[in-house]
This record gives structure tokens, C-alpha cells and sequence, in this order.
């Protein structure tokens, strides 16, 4: 077992805990079973939840056993911390699914033979069963309602739009699961973002007047990128998945790559399971040769192999390179090549007759009107399928289509477009 406390807190990923001194000692006398949980509001987890789930991997790797727990019973409910309105609830149908995938994408993270075996729980499994009256004499009598009310995340809601007991009582159903985990695996650890402090500590709580126990909390810092935005968010407010039929791992891959060079050490320390040597080697060598990219493609190349796997980082690595004519772009699989394009300025057309290559670059943006078309082109400039193109009337033929159907356009070195023939 290696001092994980220490290695979190190198990687700025402890943002709060509720006894750092005792938490330190009891990991040193471990193993530890701790637990982190992932409600189903959505089909699938993204690349915020993956600091969680690395944040649980580590621990593992330090010789302690977590436990990811999917919350079939609180996805039905609702965290109202962070949110100014109340969520729409979920169909238990839609949620029950979602706790499959979901268990199955923090399950691929995790290790479940061995002494340090992984486990993964729903807590439906306990709430389900519970009757009403249970749970208000079991949990609810150790729950004050003028703490409660104290909450910041009650105390906003009610200075605003109001909340709902459903989503009130929340914090008593997340702090149960805690209680639960520690009668029955003896775990003493919840991991979660620090905005989830407020219920972990519930649960601290919990454990301590039912059971008399003693039990820990520690966050993790809530990510944000150096331009201000949400981290895992695109300018549009677009989600990054780490289901590959939602965010493609073409896209996935591309952003890491695109991060900002003012965000790529501390992404590379939260994410990275790279030691901080190789950290901080890695950081030199990209100061040295900033226009290379080195720290953005290490992690690029580790996240994609760790969420999609090796093959699929190949796939992606060689599109990347195909697209700026350093590849072969027929060697590129139908739908590697149909994510990579679904990224960059792109035109649809009609089978019964491909335009210019001028009306092309002009539709797809790559040029503003196609007289600037024409004179990237007579200019030496424009590429279709990475040839460049030696006539400004040139006219693609059918045969370019790349599996039928796709061209890639590029003007100069590093602007790139494509485009689909559509209704075929």
C-alpha cells in the first residue's frame, strides 16, 4: 500500500475531509473499504464523473476496496444540490435501465478478484424494501429538521423557487446508503465532489448516532477549465459522454488534445495515473516544444485507451493523422471517418450532382465566398482527400467518395472540412 493521502493531495484532489490525521492512520493500518456513488439522471456517466471513478481506482491501486455504488433508489429522487429548480423525475423504467449501464461503465474501472476486490451495489436493494414507516423511525429520527433547513443547498432553494419534500428528503437516503455500506461491508470512506460535502457528512453523522461508529468524508475540488467554462462542457453546453454512441471516441479523444495548455497540468495530475515524475518530465518536455503538443497528446492517447480501450485509440490516432495528410485516409473505417468529420466545418449534398470543389469550400466554410475558394486554389491550397487540387473548375467525381459517401476538404495545413452526400 502505497500514502494515497499524499498522492491525492499532490494531485490537488483533496478539497475537503473531516479528519485528515485519523483518515491517514486508519488507510496505514488498512485495507479500507470506502465507497463513492453515481445517481442515473442521464444514459450515461461523462468525463466529470471519470474523476470520481479514477478518484476510486486509486484507492484500489493503494490496497484498499471501493465499492461503486449506482443509486436505483436516488436517481428515482433527485440531488438538489447545485440545481436552482426542482429535476423532472425519471420513469422507474428509464432509471432501472440506466443503473445497467451505468454499473457496467464504473465496473470496466475497477478490479473484483483479488484481496482488494471491487464491489458494485444499488441501493434499491435496501430502500426498496423499506416501508415507510421504517425508514421515519430508522433514519429520520437522527435527522433535525432546523440542521436540515440549515443546509445551503435547502436554504437557497427555499429563498428561490421552493423544494419539494422528495427532494428535501434526499440527504436522508444518501446518508442511509453510507450506514448501510458500513453494517455491511465495514466501509468507513465516502468520496465524492466537493458539492456533495453537505451529504457526506450527513452520513458521518449518521453512522455516529446509529451505530456509534466512526466514518470519514473526503471531496475532490469541482473542476473548471482556465477560460472560465464548465470542465467536460463544449462552448454550446454540450456534454462530453463516455458512451461511445453519445460523444464518439474520435470526439472523446479530441477533447484532450484541445485542452488549453493553461489546463493540461492540472488535467494531467487529476486524470493521469502517470507518477510525478513522468508528470512533471512530460510538462518539461511540452515547454520545450510547445507546438508539438506533447502533455495534451499523452493525455488524449491515456484516456481514450483507459475509456474506449487500444484499439479504438489507434483508430482515432490514425484519423487524426490521415486528416492532415499524414495518412492514408482509405485506410480509415466508415465510422471512424464519419466521427472525425462530424467535428470539423462540414455541406451535405445531393447524389445527382457533386459541386465544384471552389462551391464545396465556400458551402462548408473552410472559405467565406468562392472567389476566396478559387484563389486558395490557384494558390496551391486546397486539398480534396488530402490531393491538392490543380484546377480552380476542378469537380470531384464519384469515385473520390470515400466508403461512397464522404470527402475531405482541407485548405493549407490545418483546416479541415468534409462532406456528405446525403440521400443516397
Amino acid at each position: 500500500m502505497t500514502d494515497i493521502l499524499d498522492d491525492l493531495a499532490w494531485r490537488d484532489l483533496i478539497a475537503q475531509s473531516t479528519d485528515t490525521s485519523e483518515l491517514r492512520a486508519l488507510l496505514a493500518a488498512g485495507p479500507v473499504t470506502l465507497y463513492c456513488g453515481f445517481d442515473p439522471t442521464a444514459p450515461s456517466l461523462h468525463v466529470g464523473n471519470l474523476l470520481q471513478i479514477l478518484t476510486l481506482r486509486r484507492f484500489q491501486l493503494a490496497g484498499h476496496r471501493p465499492i461503486g455504488l449506482v443509486g436505483g433508489a436516488t436517481g428515482l429522487i433527485g440531488d438538489p444540490s447545485g440545481k436552482s429548480a426542482e429535476r423532472v423525475l425519471n420513469s422507474t423504467e428509464t432509471v432501472a435501465g440506466w443503473v445497467e449501464r451505468i454499473r457496467g461503465q464504473v465496473s470496466r474501472f475497477l478490479d473484483f478478484d483479488g484481496p482488494h476486490a471491487a464491489r458494485m451495489v444499488s441501493n434499491l436493494d435496501w430502500t426498496g424494501p423499506m416501508s415507510v414507516i421504517e425508514f421515519l423511525r430508522d433514519i429520520g429520527k437522527h435527522f433535525p429538521v432546523n440542521r436540515m433547513l440549515a443546509r445551503e443547498t435547502v436554504k437557497a432553494r427555499l429563498d428561490t423557487t421552493g423544494i419539494s419534500y422528495t427532494e428535501f428528503s434526499y440527504v436522508l437516503l444518501q446518508s442511509m446508503d453510507f450506514l448501510e455500506l458500513y453494517r455491511r461491508y465495514g466501509c468507513v470512506l465516502q468520496t465524492g465532489g466537493s458539492d456533495q460535502w453537505g451529504n457526506l457528512t450527513a452520513g458521518v453523522d449518521l453512522i455516529r448516532r446509529a451505530e456509534g461508529g466512526v466514518a470519514h468524508a473526503l471531496t475532490t475540488p469541482l473542476l473548471t477549465k482556465a477560460d472560465g467554462t464548465k470542465f467536460g462542457k463544449t462552448a454550446g453546453g454540450e456534454t462530453y459522454w463516455l458512451d461511445p454512441e453519445l460523444t464518439s471516441p474520435y470526439a472523446f479523444y479530441q477533447f484532450w488534445i484541445n485542452a488549453d495548455d493553461r489546463d493540461v497540468e492540472k488535467f494531467l495530475k487529476v486524470f493521469s495515473f502517470r507518477s510525478r515524475e513522468e508528470i512533471e518530465a512530460l510538462l518539461k518536455e511540452g515547454a520545450d516544444r510547445p507546438a508539438l503538443r506533447l502533455p495534451q497528446r499523452a493525455l488524449a492517447d491515456e484516456m481514450t485507451t483507459l475509456v474506449h480501450g487500444a484499439d479504438e485509440t489507434s483508430r482515432v490516432t490514425a484519423a487524426s493523422r490521415a486528416l492532415f495528410g499524414q495518412g492514408s485516409l482509405t485506410d480509415l473505417d466508415e465510422r471512424t471517418l464519419r466521427s472525425a468529420l462530424a467535428e470539423v466545418p462540414r455541406t451535405e449534398v445531393t447524389p445527382d450532382a457533386l459541386p465544384s470543389v471552389a462551391d464545396l469550400l465556400a458551402a462548408s466554410g473552410l472559405c467565406k465566398s468562392k472567389s476566396e475558394a478559387r484563389r486558395a486554389i490557384a494558390q496551391g491550397g486546397a486539398y480534396v482527400n488530402n490531393v491538392k487540387v490543380e484546377s480552380e473548375d476542378a469537380v470531384p467525381s464519384t469515385s473520390d467518395l470515400l466508403h461512397g459517401r464522404y470527402l475531405v476538404l482541407r485548405r493549407g495545413k490545418r483546416n479541415i472540412g468534409g462532406v456528405e452526400v446525403t440521400g443516397a
